[in-house]
């Protein structure tokens, strides 16, 4: 093994900022690492898969949900995460592209989402109770918050 860089990096226990699930499309990284920094999360423990959420609400297989479930659960054991982030975002391949899903419909992709994010709210909720979740979705002009579910 060969060292390629020196760093100092805390080794103490810490707390994760927030359980954060989200796509790996790198279209929207960007804007997540903003929406963290608005946010104020400096210690997120990001859960990068196809789709983000819609490996809680419309998981194909369905296993993808237990695994999810899995790694927001070791975030809470292990980091004492109490607040979870759930974002989706536009032209998701996962969801078939908002050309060929929703036929270019904006209106309709948030729709969609919109009903993803109850889904996957409602799973986190019962799987974690007490969790803070928030909502987020990302489009090519900016980052929507979804309101809170009742």
């Amino acid at each position: 093994m060969r060292k390629l860089l020196h760093l100092d990096s805390p080794t103490g226990q810490y707390q994760c900022d927030a359980a954060v699930v989200a796509c790996f499309d790198n279209r929207f990284d960007a804007a997540l690492r903003k929406l963290l920094k608005r946010l104020g999360i400096e210690r997120p423990d990001t859960i990068r898969i196809a789709g983000g959420a819609k490996a809680l609400a419309s998981p194909e297989p369905a296993s993808e949900r237990d695994v999810v479930v899995d790694q927001v659960g070791k975030s809470v054991n292990l980091h004492r995460t109490t607040r979870a982030l759930l974002v989706l975002h536009s032209d998701c391949g996962a969801y078939g592209g908002i050309e060929r899903r929703f036929e270019s419909s904006r209106d309709a992709e948030v729709a969609c989402y919109e009903e993803e994010f109850r889904k996957a709210a409602a799973v986190l909720a019962e799987s974690f109770p007490g969790i803070e979740v928030g909502c987020y979705y990302i489009d090519f002009t900016g980052v929507w918050e979804v309101r809170p579910f009742k």
